[in-house]
């Protein structure tokens, strides 16, 4: 961690940046008239999910960083609803869907660890 110098740095930050452009790749072929509704709703999340990442190793302190850690896991959770939403409407067909939650719970996963490493560092 201590070799960090922007969020660009960060593993987990790269992977919710190619998980966004798979998101969008998906929903794209979604019906038209979900334009506003379905599509703009899970594209803003996954969207706040790279960004909050960023904004959060962005800020001086250690705590906030965390703080915008636990923003990202609501993000997280809302495209997982929004998804399965598409599932279950015949958006999104299994092999789709399945990558794109598989991909989620990896950035879960990395969430987890980088909140475990900072909050050692914080304490240290």
């Amino acid at each position: 961690m201590s070799d960090l110098r922007t969020h660009r740095d960060l593993d987990v930050w790269k992977l919710s940046i190619d998980w966004v452009e798979a998101v969008y790749r998906c929903s794209a072929s979604w019906p038209s008239d979900e334009r506003f509704g379905l599509i703009s709703q899970v594209r803003r999340a996954c969207v706040s999910v790279a960004a909050n990442i960023a904004e959060g190793a962005g800020r001086k302190g250690t705590g906030e960083f965390i703080q915008f850690i636990g923003v990202v896991r609501g993000s997280l959770a809302e495209v997982e609803t929004h998804l399965i939403i598409a599932g279950r409407l015949g958006y999104l067909t299994s092999d789709q869907l399945q990558p794109l939650l598989a991909d989620m719970e990896r950035i879960g996963r990395m969430l987890s660890a980088l909140s475990t490493r900072l909050k050692q560092r914080q304490n240290a």
